[in-house]
């Protein structure tokens, strides 16, 4: 069963149709990253997803009861106004200390909660982010652009720590990138995304499709993924088709 399905959704921001004819599911313990340019509507369909946004048409189905974390692409704090990880990690709702230790040693930032937020790296805001967002157990990890302004080594570190997270909690993953590089290689499966789904499969199905290609200017050469998964089974190459979904045979 789906966590959620979204049937042909329409989204309008401002009279423009920013997002039309999407469908996609999102299945327990999968990480599935949305992948598209600056622009192409990747943020407006996690909020419609999350039901942020409404639809124009179509719907989006969500299972009852579904618990969902979500880290946002970006979070100003004001530098004036102390906080540390700890107090944080209660807002809107208070936590024990117990819950936000554990939380904390999930994402690599154990031992840290007396930490300023304001003082904290643009890796280790992440981490604080990701492990609020865990508090509540969630069955979704939704996650906006979590590696916009680290460099490459941060974005494969906080990738890994993602893989983690699914492997121990069984949350499925939703992500939204412009990243062409770790991203690809830390997913199960990807949706490339411009207003309409472009082409969807595995990441080495996308990465050889047209669609991608063109999409991004690519040549011949594929995005380099920085790491890759291991696993106990080959992926056959396929080519990609506009508006079709592309799975290993």
């Amino acid at each position: 069963m789906s966590l959620i399905a979204a049937d042909r959704i329409c989204v309008r921001l401002d009279g423009h149709e920013v997002l039309h004819d999407v469908t996609l599911t999102l299945a327990a313990g999968e990480i599935v990253t949305i992948l598209g340019p600056n622009g192409s509507g990747k943020s407006t369909l996690l909020r419609a997803l999350l039901g942020i946004l409404p639809v124009a048409a179509g719907h989006v189905q969500r299972l009852p009861g579904l618990r969902v974390g979500y880290v946002p692409q970006r979070l100003a704090i004001d530098r004036t106004m102390p906080i540390t990880v700890r107090r944080f990690l209660s807002l809107p709702c208070r936590v024990t200390d117990a819950a936000a230790a554990e939380a904390l040693t999930r994402t690599g930032m154990a031992g840290q909660s007396g930490q300023q937020m304001t003082a904290l790296s643009g890796g280790q805001l992440q981490r604080v982010l990701l492990a609020r967002a865990l508090l509540n157990a969630p069955q979704v990890l939704m996650l906006d652009e979590p590696t916009q302004g680290l460099d490459q080594p941060g974005e494969a570190a906080f990738y890994r720590l993602i893989e983690t997270v699914r492997r121990d909690t069984g949350a499925a993953i939703l992500m939204v990138s412009h990243d062409l590089h770790v991203v690809m290689a830390a997913s199960d499966r990807v949706i490339c995304l411009n207003g309409h789904i472009c082409c969807e499969g595995t990441p080495r199905v996308v990465s050889g499709a047209p669609e991608y290609r063109a999409l991004f200017g690519l040549g011949t050469q594929g995005a380099l993924a920085l790491y890759r998964h291991e696993h106990d089974h080959d992926h056959p190459a396929e080519g990609g088709h506009s508006h079709h979904r592309h799975d290993d045979a």
